[in-house]
């Protein structure tokens, strides 16, 4: 049958003693209240305060005093930080490749394209003659072809697409903004709008207007901003007024102030 330890009566009222010692070590993590203690053995007690910070849930700090035999004050021996069984802990692993958002990757990085990616879809190159001219039939199938990515290894799946239009209208250049519903036009009708090719180009184009916030970036045909082309100047209708005509008489004598 195990021993049963005795708390000892010093270092369980040394409470104060092992708060301090407490917050000399959390500093900004702060010290909370005082959840109890445990004796560890022979004039050995641990005191438990919890952990206030947001970012330690369900830890505790644990502070160990002992006291030496025929002594009359108890000593701290060791403060540490421990996880409780509602311990907030850090979340499983997750592979970088997906973790990884639209637009991270930058200037210097690489990222690799899995051959599964969803995204993309078989091309067509033609093999040896994709560059022939003939046979006649050869040459009517890259036409028909072309917009699919002649010459690419891959190109974008109906998912690919899908995707980077759900982007795009959800993204500052979507419908479902104040730039939009502030603006006089929807960018459909701006001769600032070029159009992209393929199945894209009958919902997005991009914009071209050197002054828009919008300038080469893709937009909707109906996001809209304040620099559409059928803006004009309130002045612009103005009546010009009637042309000036400088006229010379011949007939009549010339002097030097004329």
């Amino acid at each position: 049958m195990p021993r049963v330890i005795k708390a000892d009566q010093i270092c369980v009222d040394a409470v104060d003693l092992a708060r301090k010692a407490a917050e000399e070590t959390a500093g900004h993590l702060g010290v909370g209240e005082h959840l109890g203690h445990e004796a560890e053995g022979d004039r050995v007690v641990s005191h438990f305060f919890a952990c206030p910070h947001r970012g330690y849930r369900g830890w505790r700090w644990s502070v160990t005093l002992v006291r030496a035999a025929r002594a009359k004050v108890a000593t701290v021996n060791e403060v540490v930080l421990l996880p409780g069984d509602e311990a907030l802990l850090a979340a499983a692993w997750v592979p970088w490749a997906e973790r990884i958002q639209p637009g991270d990757v930058t200037a210097g990085m690489v990222l690799p394209t899995p051959d599964n990616d969803p995204r993309l879809e078989p091309g067509y190159t033609g093999g040896e003659q994709a560059t022939d001219a003939d046979p006649a039939e050869m040459s009517q199938l890259r036409a028909i072809v072309a917009e699919l990515g002649l010459g690419r290894e891959r190109v974008l799946s109906q998912q690919g697409r899908d995707e980077a239009a759900e982007r795009w209208l959800e993204g500052d250049g979507g419908p479902d903004n104040e730039t939009t519903r502030l603006a006089p036009a929807a960018c459909l009708s701006c001769g600032f709008l070029v159009r992209l090719s393929g199945r894209l180009g009958t919902q997005f184009g991009v914009c071209t207007n050197a002054y828009s916030a919008s300038d080469g970036r893709v937009v909707s045909v109906d996001h809209g901003c304040g620099a559409h082309s059928s803006v004009v100047s309130d002045d612009r209708a103005a009546e010009l007024p009637p042309p000036a005509w400088d006229t010379i008489a011949w007939d009549e004598p010339a002097t030097l102030f004329d």
